[in-house]
């Protein structure tokens, strides 16, 4: 088995009226060597989420980053720093896991209606670290992966059990 590799997350890219929280567990390998969010090319992420704002794909990065948080959806990662033996979820090393500052996050967004969990992973690091710290949490939303991982969703699948963040998003 292959050593155990420190891994920092990435930067919250949130505004203060943000709707929908979209929360990862911890980026990817690809993810953070480009120092991007859903970097890997077969994530369906960012076409998923596209097509729910209303915006291209084909974007820059930066755009689509600007053209998220426009409609009100902000994304971070549960997981601030761990080691991890590879780029899936399964490969972090149990008890080396250190939490965002989520509970500081959510209660400083007055417009925060729902968070989305993007797969178990994230669903269940929220559950352990963040919401036991949270006084009234908003709506939390388990959402099927976007990660290549999860080929059996088709992205028209992911679609449908992803319209509830459509749903919390202004009209």
């Amino acid at each position: 088995m292959s050593e155990a590799t420190l891994c920092i997350g990435l930067q919250a890219q949130v505004n203060v009226d943000c709707r929908v929280l979209l929360l990862g567990s911890m980026p990817g390998v690809a993810s953070l060597q480009e120092q991007r969010y859903y970097a890997h090319p077969r994530n369906r992420f960012w076409p998923l989420l596209a097509d729910i704002c209303g915006f291209d794909a084909g974007l820059a990065y930066q755009q689509r980053l600007q053209a998220l948080m426009a409609a009100k959806v902000g994304l971070w990662d549960v997981i601030c720093q761990c080691e991890r033996r590879g780029s899936l979820d399964a490969d972090i090393v149990r008890g080396t896991e250190v939490p965002n500052a989520l509970p500081a996050l959510i209660a400083s967004l007055p417009e925060l209606e729902l968070i989305g969990c993007n797969g178990g992973a994230s669903l269940q690091a929220f559950q352990r670290w963040v919401l036991p710290r949270l006084e009234a949490p908003p709506t939390l939303l388990a959402l099927p992966s976007t990660s290549p991982a999860n080929a059996a969703w088709s992205l028209p699948r992911l679609r449908l059990a992803w319209q509830p963040v459509a749903d919390a998003l202004p009209t």
